[in-house]
């Protein structure tokens, strides 16, 4: 029995703590030496989809309008997934400006609304941006800088999630923690997925676009497949606020794990070592090994009862488990007790895996969330944050 018990308590902190720590002994990759070589700037299309975002994509468009890169080469496609609020009517008013209105015929999904606006691209880089993501306005420019390495193929920006006060939320000590990865995965070969609201990749990368894969993680995946690298830049920061509504904030996390599944079970082969290399070792490590912990640590904890008899580490494990839950719970009672760093963690950290959980049974039932529903998010005061 403790045989077993050490044997799960391994695996559940393999994902969070093991294999972070193997990725650090590797090599660091050198940095990128451009020899001082002039970089011309290069042509950008800016995919934005929209689902009923005729509240805030206003807003999202001002922002884009007010980013700094040269006007003739950026082109803006605001994709609209056969919405039936003011969207279009909105995106079409910005025609003037240079906005592109492209609108699916039926209500399909992000990734498909995301291939109609590819087809209008122009661009050599492609950035895809969601409308509740505020983008700096020096964003790009430190994007495409990137992309003067000829081995990197795509690049993701740097998550910040705000509550409606402008402060770190709960959730965003978690994404720090996953930011923090994301750079040591990309100092050390490639990321496997990147930040769905907001990254960039070479227009050749895009082509014959899957609309029933997360488009992250395509792009992560072509990038192994042809030598090139996704990697994570720390100079490029996407701002967006936590959703208002607990409820919505669940739904969220569902539809993404579930996209999550979907895409890696379309594309299996990319855990086979013997063809993706170490690409396919780190998406075990970082997805599959990640989504089984809450698979993992109820056995843990049921393991732990059974021990507690023997005291010592046993008995520690087992009260650091019990005040672990005993603050999630005081969390799920109080919003406001949700807010302290003691009691937000242990939350968002029991939420996110009782969604794995759920996401998990709602798979193997035949559920895939191909479309998806705005969450609701604040988007002026997020850009009072910038």
């Amino acid at each position: 029995m403790e045989v077993l018990f050490w044997l799960l308590v391994v695996a559940a902190a393999y994902s969070y703590f093991i294999y972070p720590a193997l990725l650090s002994l590797l090599p660091a990759r050198p940095p990128f030496d451009p020899r001082g070589d002039e970089f011309a700037e290069p042509c950008l299309t800016l995919v934005i989809p929209a689902f009923n975002e005729g509240g805030r994509i206003a807003d999202k468009i001002e922002n884009t309008l007010t980013i700094d890169y040269p006007a003739e080469k950026l082109q803006i496609i605001v994709a609209s997934d056969a919405s039936t609020d003011s969207t279009d009517k909105v995106i079409k008013s910005y025609a003037a400006q240079g906005v592109i209105h492209v609108r699916a015929s039926a209500h399909r999904g992000k990734e498909y609304v995301q291939a109609l606006a590819l087809n209008k691209a122009t661009g050599d880089i492609v950035v895809f941006s969601d409308s509740a993501t505020i983008i700096p306005a020096d964003s790009l420019r430190k994007l495409v800088q990137e992309f003067r390495d000829p081995d990197i193929g795509a690049v993701s920006s740097q998550d910040v999630i705000l509550d409606r006060d402008g402060n770190r939320t709960g959730e965003s000590s978690y994404v720090r923690y996953e930011m923090w990865l994301r750079r040591l995965e990309s100092s050390r070969n490639s990321l496997i997925g990147l930040s769905g609201s907001f990254f960039a990749t070479r227009r050749e990368l895009c082509e014959d676009w899957d609309h029933q894969v997360p488009g992250d993680f395509t792009v992560a995946m072509r990038c192994a497949q042809r030598g090139l690298r996704a990697i994570s830049s720390e100079q490029v920061v996407g701002h967006y606020q936590e959703v208002a509504d607990d409820a919505h904030e669940y739904q969220r996390k569902l539809r993404t794990v579930i996209h999550g599944f979907a895409a890696v079970a379309a594309r299996v082969e990319v855990l086979n070592p013997l063809r993706y290399g170490l690409f396919a070792l780190q998406t075990w490590s970082h997805k599959i090994m990640r989504w089984l912990v809450p698979w993992l640590a109820l056995p843990v904890f049921m393991l732990n009862i059974a021990l507690v008899y023997k005291g010592g580490i046993y008995e520690a494990l087992f009260f650091i488990q019990l005040a672990f839950g005993l603050l999630a719970l005081c969390g799920f009672l109080s919003r406001r007790l949700r807010q302290r760093l003691p009691v937000k963690i242990p939350y968002y950290f029991i939420q996110v895996n009782l969604a794995l959980m759920h996401a998990a049974i709602l798979f193997l039932e035949g559920e895939r969330m191909v479309t998806w529903e705005p969450s609701v998010r604040g988007v002026e005061e997020a850009m009072d944050e910038i």
